[in-house]
């Protein structure tokens, strides 16, 4: 089995990248990316399976380089996008051109080939806000623009469902410790000024809700899907949903007790989601999950220092 991860140099794509290629059944994994983040930490330290792995510099715009990077592959991870949080208006351009229209170019180049399955990473954004929890079935809302973007993007891979296998991950919001980190979600974030400032901005009162997944758990499953052939077309991929303060005071502040906690426009009133699955996603094959503040703990030793 052939792999191409579009975005595969990013936050999860180089854990998933990491799972596959220790996979018997995967034969190689090509990673996707025009490094846009200037991260580069899937190329250092860690020796990789040599052979097994390689690396196509491009943009997910340029069908010209997707074609020939999707050569001879028979299953494409979908990850490339622009991501911001929080979800900044003045991205929109960008989210409608990456996000929309690169996932739109990336389905036109497929269908040119003989790739048998598409695993798209969307988001719970699609959903747009809620105080009840959102499934699968619940209606599609989104309230930004990089939710608009993702749901056009869920769109056009359907266009592929008839010939193709698809799946469609909703992701909630991803945190945790990779290889190569990102720290400007809400959790990593706070792990890192409390790790280094001693202090957390909190946007709002604090009682909106997230939903969130470990990147370990993402990874699992996105790992996984390749092997299963009875997956939903539909996911949400969720792990815990939280109120902001709650994950402050009930978890953060056991794993860093003196941290302080300051509120910007405290009065303005913010809105969340809640997300759960129908599928009984937590128990998905046999990944043993950790308690959140087990989680927080083995984050915060990553850290070179504190």
């Amino acid at each position: 089995m052939r792999i191409l991860i579009t975005g595969g140099a990013g936050y999860i794509g180089t854990e998933l990248a990491h799972l596959l290629i220790e996979n018997e059944a995967v034969e190689h994994v090509t990673i996707y990316d025009n490094l846009s983040r200037n991260n580069y930490n899937l190329f250092i330290e860690e020796e990789l399976k040599s052979g097994k792995i390689s690396f196509y510099h491009g943009d997910i715009l340029d069908g010209r380089n997707l074609r020939k990077a999707l050569d001879n592959i028979d299953v494409v991870y979908h990850l490339a996008a622009i991501v911001t949080t929080p979800y900044a208006d003045q991205e929109l351009h960008q989210y409608e051109q990456v996000n929309h229209w690169g996932t739109a170019e990336l389905v036109e180049c497929i269908q040119e080939t003989n790739v048998s399955q598409i695993i798209f990473l969307s988001s719970a954004s699609v959903y747009g806000f809620s105080e009840e929890y959102m499934d699968e079935d619940s209606k599609t809302n989104p309230t930004n623009h990089y939710g608009i973007a993702k749901k056009r993007a869920e769109q056009e891979i359907k266009l592929l469902s008839k010939t193709r296998k698809v799946t469609i991950i909703r992701s909630a919001n991803v945190f945790g410790y990779s290889r190569s980190m990102r720290f400007d979600s809400v959790i990593n974030r706070f792990m890192f000024d409390a790790n280094f400032n001693g202090r957390v901005n909190v946007f709002g009162d604090g009682r909106q809700n997230r939903a969130f997944i470990s990147i370990d758990f993402l990874s699992h499953i996105l790992s996984n899907l390749i092997f299963d052939k009875e997956f939903p077309t539909v996911l949400n991929a969720v792990e815990f949903n939280f109120g902001v303060n709650e994950i402050i005071f009930e978890y953060l502040k056991k794993v860093y007790p003196e941290t302080e906690v300051l509120y910007v426009n405290q009065e303005i009133p913010v809105k969340g989601i809640k997300l759960k699955s129908k599928f009984n996603v937590r128990e998905y094959k046999s990944f043993v999950h950790q308690d959140f503040e087990t989680y927080l703990n083995n984050f915060k030793f990553k850290f070179s220092f504190r």
